[in-house]
């Protein structure tokens, strides 16, 4: 380990907190004094010069290229080419629609997207415009049975609307630009001014100490909100005039940007919206001193990407879904310094964006999924979309190609593709030591390490987890979580059983910590690492190899308990397992353990002594031979376990009783 990670490390671990704080409604910190605040810097060199064969370099020798914003061909375009007017059609379509009648009431209480559940399945609802409790009397949830309507689900749903609104404001002032048509303008700025006039009856909502909000429930919210205000604002920023853009400016986004900054005082993926959108807000209306404290204050921007961003460009909280949650945080940022000439006070931070858009494609699994370590809502992929998204600015030989699709973007700025490619680089293996990631690639197996978190923030009890691909087929993933606001969330998504780790007395790992890689050989195909204070009366250590054409799991965990201890070890795989005769249906399985064994169904168990073995089938008929040995006496269980609902997966658990035990899986393809 290099002093340098040693001194990260050691920094990290005198921050380390209790997992138990993970599980609230948003799985956010239990304190401002979590986790953020110990991050140290992550040395980033040169970040522009990292990942160079994907970056196409601009004029200037960088890669942040300066947007244009060009509304006179757009306008042409609109008026001749037939898919542009098909697509102008339907914009003007929609929001004609929107327009008919009033949005937002001051007196509806925003709540939390997270909350927008069903609490039969952790499913989310379904919105539909009509007003909960005046059209319509339940909720349907998207696997199809109906919900009540209560405080929190009808907050869901506010939320839900507003979200909606404010896009919907911002298509409109860009309507107006593109057809001159006044009464998208007229539109717009009455929605400015609605909640300009309105702002101080929006009651101010403590969340906790560090989580202030007006407009939603939550303080994240109030900032994704003012970003598409601030560029709403923007386009009509001439139209308007003086008086009444500074009206918005004195009882609307001052005033806003003052509660954000009372909010999130961290390192924090939410840090990132509210630094960014109050940062929007300085460069629209020039204040210096709002953007001096957005960019340069202690837990500025600047900040966020310096010890928030690991030294292998991924965001610290190690979800990739919120590592790009923040990558669509600051693109109105960067797009708005860049149209206004500014791009240079923030280029830095723009070659780390990329950066971090580019990274996990480095450890992307054959179908396109991708490691899936923190409480992300669903399993990740390699989007197209999300280059695209970005190509405007930090354009790539992949993003270039992904702008194929008519958006706002394109229409008024579009760019050239000289350069693309639909090539993606090989995966390799590769140690991300900064953070806590590993990979081995060798032959048809590649496998993911995850084994420590940086942060208690969206963590989970995953620490030694892994994910693997054979031949391009699903072995096992992380199949994340439901919305935070359902009991699944709390009591099995996040808890060990759902995760390939080791259980003691049915739980998993019990402090976030970064964990000790004791080994990574590329050339030999073996990792290692652990983990000594798994729980507080608990370590445990796990090994992976490749050895030919079998993958090789050991896991070793010693109990310093008092007495004996059931140690077991959870098997999440994607395949339908053929068992062996003796297993018999089991009712007693959740017995004396903890919350989560209650989810499975349908479960059979038998009794092995050192070793059993059976075959798997997973896509493609693709077998795999399952070999578990455990010196001495062991208890197999397997049955069906939730997974993405309503889907369900079959999953195993390995248990034996004692102080100390290793479990040795070997999964070798079954050749005939």
């Amino acid at each position: 380990m290099s002093k340098t990670m040693h001194r990260v490390l050691c920094l990290i671990i005198v921050g380390t907190l209790s997992l138990s704080a993970q599980n609230e409604p948003d799985g956010a910190m239990s304190t401002q004094e979590s986790w953020g605040q110990s991050l140290p810097d992550f040395p980033k060199p040169a970040p522009e010069k990292a990942f160079a064969e994907l970056k196409l370099v601009q004029p200037d020798g960088g890669v942040y290229r300066r947007p244009v914003e060009d509304w006179k061909s757009a306008r042409q375009y609109v008026a001749t080419n037939a898919a542009g007017k098909k697509w102008l059609n339907e914009q003007c379509a929609a929001i004609d629609a929107w327009m008919t009648r009033p949005r937002d009431r001051v007196e509806w209480k925003c709540g939390r997207n997270s909350a927008f559940v069903s609490p039969v399945d952790g499913s989310f609802l379904v919105w539909t415009e009509k007003i909960p409790g005046e059209e319509v009397k339940t909720f349907t949830s998207r696997t199809g049975h109906e919900v009540e309507i209560t405080e929190k689900t009808f907050g869901g749903w506010v939320f839900k609307l507003r979200e909606k609104h404010f896009g919907n404001i911002l298509t409109a002032a860009r309507l107006f630009r593109l057809t001159g048509d006044k009464k998208y303008a007229d539109w717009a700025a009455e929605q400015l001014d609605f909640y300009a006039d309105n702002y101080q009856r929006f009651p101010v909502v403590k969340v906790d100490n560090y989580n202030y909000a007006r407009i939603s429930g939550h303080s994240l919210n109030d900032a994704m909100y003012l970003s598409k205000i601030a560029e709403t604002a923007r386009l009509l920023f001439d139209w308007a005039g003086v008086e009444r853009r500074q009206g918005w400016y004195r009882n609307f986004f001052k005033p806003e940007v003052e509660l954000l900054d009372r909010s999130y005082q961290t390192i924090h993926n939410i840090a990132i919206w509210q630094r960014a959108s109050s940062a929007q807000v300085a460069l629209l209306y020039g204040d210096e001193e709002m953007w001096e404290r957005e960019m340069n204050g202690q837990f500025g921007l600047r900040a966020q990407f310096s010890r928030g961003v690991t030294s292998d460009y991924f965001w610290a909280e190690q979800s990739i879904q919120y590592n790009n949650f923040c990558v669509y945080a600051v693109l109105p940022l960067l797009n708005f310094a860049g149209l206004v000439g500014k791009q240079d006070r923030i280029a830095t931070e723009a070659a780390l964006v990329q950066n971090m858009v580019l990274a996990p494609v480095m450890i992307r699994f054959p179908d396109g999924s991708l490691p899936n370590p923190g409480d992300a809502t669903g399993v990740p992929y390699v989007k197209l979309g999300l280059f695209g998204d970005c190509a405007r600015i930090l354009p790539t030989t992949i993003g270039v190609l992904a702008q194929d699709a008519l958006n706002w973007d394109t229409l008024v700025d579009p760019i050239r593709t000289e350069g693309g490619t639909t090539n993606l680089p090989d995966v390799v293996s590769r140690n991300m030591e900064s953070a806590r990631f590993a990979l081995l690639k060798k032959g048809p197996w590649q496998v993911f390490f995850h084994y420590g978190q940086l942060s208690q923030s969206h963590s989970q009890s995953e620490a030694l987890s892994w994910s693997a691909s054979f031949d391009g087929i699903d072995i096992s993933h992380d199949c994340g979580t439901v919305g935070y606001a359902s009991p699944l969330h709390k009591y099995y998504y996040t808890r060990g059983l759902n995760h390939n780790v080791p259980l003691i007395n049915g739980e998993g790992q019990a402090v976030w910590n970064p964990g000790k890689l004791i080994s990574f050989d590329a050339a030999a195909s073996v990792m290692s690492a652990e983990q000594p204070a798994y729980r507080t009366d608990a370590s445990a250590r796990r090994t992976m190899r490749i050895e030919g054409e079998t993958l090789i799991d050991e896991v070793a965990v010693t109990y310093t308990g008092s007495g004996d201890a059931r140690l077991g070890l959870a098997l999440n795989l994607y395949g339908t397992p053929a068992l062996p005769e003796n297993f018999k249906p089991d009712s007693t399985f959740a017995e004396g353990r903890p919350k989560s064994f209650s989810y499975w169904k349908d479960v059979r168990s038998a009794g092995f002594k050192d070793r059993t073995e059976f075959e798997v089938t997973f896509k493609s008929n693709r077998n795999i031979a399952v070999a578990i040995i455990v010196p001495g006496p062991f208890t197999v269980y397997q049955g069906s376990a939730p997974d993405r609902p309503p889907q369900r997966k079959n999953s195993i658990y390995i248990e034996t009783r004692g102080q100390k035990a290793v479990f040795v899986t070997r999964l070798t393809p079954v050749r005939r």
